[in-house]
């Protein structure tokens, strides 16, 4: 991660705002996340993070979506102010 500014989506706090920057995965991984509404350059807010590994709540495009925390670590994003 070339900017001290980018972090996987599986370690953002509650309640910020960030921009998903890349999406490192494969073909699944990119049309799941497609399919959820998850796009290079979309911003998102981080709704709710679940204890001892548990799923990520983020809205995207006015809409809530669960995702696992395997699927989170393959989400570049960037915090925004």
């Amino acid at each position: 991660m070339e900017s001290t500014n980018q972090t996987t989506l599986d370690l953002v706090g509650v309640k910020n705002r960030i921009q998903v920057v890349e999406i490192r995965g494969g073909w699944g991984v990119r049309q799941r996340l497609s399919q959820l509404g998850i796009h290079p350059g979309d911003i998102m807010i981080i709704k709710r993070s679940g204890i001892f590994g548990g799923p990520l709540v983020v809205n995207v495009h006015n809409t809530d979506v669960a995702l696992g925390r395997g699927m989170a670590k393959k989400v570049i994003v960037q915090l925004l102010s």
